[in-house]
């Protein structure tokens, strides 16, 4: 697999992204695991999350209930989330090794100084994670990079997704941040600046529930987002097992996104939820077939159906004896497959003509 050297939207396939997450547990030997499974499994990026604990949830921060029931509910999300951080020790060497074994290495930034690293390390791409779509100013800081934006929007309405494509479209136009909401929507009233859009964010249906119960999915809601702002999207998937990522695909879906684990029964807030690597590689391979079956919408025969097509129809036959000059009625046809001759919609056009010869009963017509 040749690894993205350019935007990935010009790519003529759908992109996967193996989500590893945090499912590393804090460990670095499982870290390189999982890449090895992203890898193995033909995912185009294995992308994990980088943060400082301390500078995403304060100390009182509560967890969500999906993660009191998958940690220690006694346990702040603070204290959750330090066992979780990737050290940034670790990046670089997994960048190396997933270059290796000919996958990208992505990272989702969830503070300032994350993203300041990240934009060290020239990834191809950054992820907007759901939760941060409406901090205005890391949004802005995200768009700034002048990477292109996969933007999540688990959790937001359709007004908070414009309030964010409003806020990227101004740090696409500006070099400074915005002095206040009401400069940022007078820019976003210019078809122009709205412009700088197309082909540079991607917007990622979500439901941000771990896992997505299948009456909370949605998947309408890309139809939605795609006829509100024209742009590419995709759908970052929570729910378990591979249903609906290939649905998602069959919609229109340019980017698929997964959770995968090396094992689902794990400690940790988002292995139940996760995929594990044969599943992961049965979806990758699963997609694949789902894009050659999409074909490209022309209603013609496909090379395979002309043989099938001449033994499958049926052409004209004579019903019974025909004498040669005879006047032709539509009690003198019938029809069934012989391989070849006329049509049957040919029938009406022989009415009332002679016949140019005598024809034997189940013989073929042929003019």
């Amino acid at each position: 697999m040749t690894l993205i050297n350019k935007n990935w939207c010009e790519m003529d396939k759908v992109y996967i992204i193996a989500e590893a997450g945090v499912n590393h547990n804090g460990e670095r030997e499982l870290a390189f695991a999982l890449v090895d499974a992203a890898a193995a499994a033909g995912a185009d990026a294995v992308k994990f999350q980088t943060f400082d604990a301390e500078r995403l949830a304060s100390r009182n921060a509560p967890k969500a209930a999906y993660q009191k029931a998958s940690t220690d509910a006694q346990e702040s999300q603070l204290a959750m989330l330090k066992k979780l951080e990737l050290p940034r020790a670790w990046h670089s060497e997994l960048q190396a090794y997933a270059a290796s074994r000919s996958i990208e290495f992505l990272s989702t930034a969830f503070d300032s100084q994350s993203l300041e690293f990240l934009v060290g390390m020239n990834l191809p791409l950054f992820k907007v994670p759901s939760g941060e779509l409406t901090n205005g100013p890391l949004l802005w800081q995200f768009a700034k990079t002048g990477k292109p934006l996969v933007v999540s929007t688990g959790m937001a309405t359709l007004a908070e997704v414009e309030q964010g494509l409003a806020i990227i479209a101004h740090a696409l136009r500006f070099d400074r941040q915005p002095n206040g909401m009401e400069e940022v929507w007078r820019n976003w009233a210019d078809s122009e600046a709205r412009a700088r859009l197309n082909g540079h964010v991607t917007l990622l249906h979500c439901t941000s529930q771990y896992p997505t119960p299948f009456e909370e999915v949605n998947l309408r809601a890309m139809d939605t987002l795609a006829s509100a702002f024209g742009l590419d999207v995709g759908y970052s998937d929570h729910t378990q097992g591979c249903l609906i990522p290939l649905a998602a695909v069959a919609r229109g879906a340019r980017l698929v996104e997964k959770h995968f684990t090396l094992d689902r029964s794990m400690a940790g807030p988002d292995h139940a939820a996760s995929l594990e690597p044969a599943e992961l590689a049965r979806m990758v391979s699963d997609i694949r077939s789902l894009e050659l079956a999409m074909g490209n919408g022309q209603k013609a025969p496909q090379p395979s159906e002309w043989d099938t097509r001449i033994a499958a129809r049926q052409q004209v036959l004579a019903a019974r004896d025909i004498e040669c000059g005879a006047t032709l009625c539509l009690d003198d046809f019938t029809t069934a497959r012989c391989g070849g001759g006329l049509a049957p919609t040919a029938i009406w056009d022989l009415v009332g003509r002679q016949a140019v010869r005598s024809y034997r009963c189940g013989e073929r017509i042929d003019s």
